[in-house]
């Protein structure tokens, strides 16, 4: 035919099958930005891969900048530690502690959510190890009696030893009475992050950005209900048993702790009920 050699392989049908699986790639991509509408291109890849996808992170990136599902976060910041009270301040004896299991240092926070006419607060309780949250709750008060009884819910539902670190911030709704009462009362060692300084309570910190960023920024609540049914769903079902955690190499809390960090596609990288 007086052709070049090279002419037989102009666009081979390997092309065509590249594209039928970009198609695929990107069609579980759509599925997967739905139920988690904040996840960047490096857990979409560590999820397609345990979905057994062959894939890398360029090409996610590649097919998530196609079809516009590249995410970009606004930075807000509202401070909700109130430092300047009389009760005593604890130093900090969690950043020396090396972790090698859940319950040995737990992490909490407060942070507010916006209704349309008014704000609700969230108190957390995180295990360090795992990252998973072991108890929440709402309240339209920032007050102690929130963070007692996220703090109450915990201890409910992991009975810890004496001498777990207790790890927060300075503020008053963890310096005050009631709630130290209860951490002494089960032996829980209180540690406090330095004043100003929100590296202290890092992983405390990420999760509120999280739950921000991929829930809360993206929702529009109207009343106390929805928040606690949607903040529920979200701690619950998919912060704790489903998103994958950077930090655990791409693996849930749950999982984490049930080690499945064993699993092949494992990558080594440096809830209670909410009261009413």
């Amino acid at each position: 035919m007086d052709i070049p050699r090279s002419t037989y392989y102009y666009k081979p049908r390997v092309d065509e099958a590249k594209r039928r699986q970009d198609a695929d790639i990107r069609e579980r991509l759509e599925e997967l930005a739905l139920r988690f509408p904040r996840y960047g291109y490096r857990r979409m890849t560590a999820q397609l891969k345990r979905e057994e996808f062959r894939v890398n992170h360029k090409r996610v990136l590649r097919l998530m900048r196609e079809a516009d599902l590249l995410c970009r976060t606004k930075r807000r910041f509202v401070r909700t530690t109130d430092s300047d009270h009389p009760y005593r301040v604890y130093p900090n004896v969690y950043g020396d502690t090396i972790i090698t299991g859940v319950d040995q240092v737990w992490v909490a926070d407060i942070t507010y959510i916006r209704l349309l006419n008014g704000f609700v607060y969230l108190a957390v309780i995180l295990d360090a190890y795992s990252r998973r949250v072991i108890g929440w709750a709402l309240s339209r008060h920032i007050d102690a009696t929130l963070t007692c009884a996220a703090l109450r819910a915990a201890i409910a539902a992991r009975n810890p030893s004496a001498g777990c670190i207790h790890h927060s911030d300075r503020g008053v709704q963890y310096a005050a009475d009631d709630y130290i009462e209860i951490l002494e009362d089960h032996k829980f060692i209180i540690s406090m992050s330095r004043k100003g300084n929100p590296y202290d309570n890092a992983q405390a910190e990420s999760f509120m950005k999280t739950l921000k960023v991929e829930e809360v920024y993206v929702s529009e609540y109207r009343t106390f209900t929805e928040v606690q049914e949607r903040i529920g769903e979200f701690i619950e079902l998919i912060y704790n048993q489903e998103r994958l955690h950077s930090a655990l190499g791409y693996v849930s809390p749950v999982e984490f702790e049930q080690g499945i960090k064993s699993a092949p596609w494992y990558v080594s990288i440096s809830g209670p009920t909410c009261p009413a």
